[in-house]
């Protein structure tokens, strides 16, 4: 079992940044993918960027060269830097893990961002 604990939401006017972590619990955190999805009002969650344990990394096209996800696995903390943020990023972030190994996945219970001015 593994638990995902998100922390680095919060409030910032359009232009500004935010750097999201998720710490996890448990063992062999450095074979996990981990990623972060969002969620906004009335849409369905998507996904923003992944990293796998090899340290490649995949964006969503909406968030490419304004977010940067990197993993410590000293720590067990994956984190999500977004600079140059939009309005339309205004969402609840979750922290995901997936073990790939057995195939489970596991989520975090999310951090709100919104972007306003």
């Amino acid at each position: 079992q593994v638990q995902l604990v998100e922390s680095g939401g919060g409030l910032v006017q359009p232009g500004g940044s935010l750097r999201l972590a998720c710490a996890a619990s448990g063992n062999f955190f450095s074979i996990y993918t981990m990623g972060w999805y969002r969620q906004a009002p009335g849409n369905q969650r998507e996904l923003v960027a992944t990293t796998t344990s090899g340290g490649s990394t995949n964006y969503a096209d909406s968030v490419k060269g304004r977010f940067t996800i990197s993993r410590d696995n000293a720590k067990n903390t994956v984190y999500l830097q977004m600079n140059s943020l939009k309005p339309q990023d205004t969402a609840v972030y979750y922290c995901h893990a997936h073990n790939p190994l057995f195939g489970v996945d596991f989520w975090g219970q999310g951090t709100q961002v919104t972007v306003s001015s």
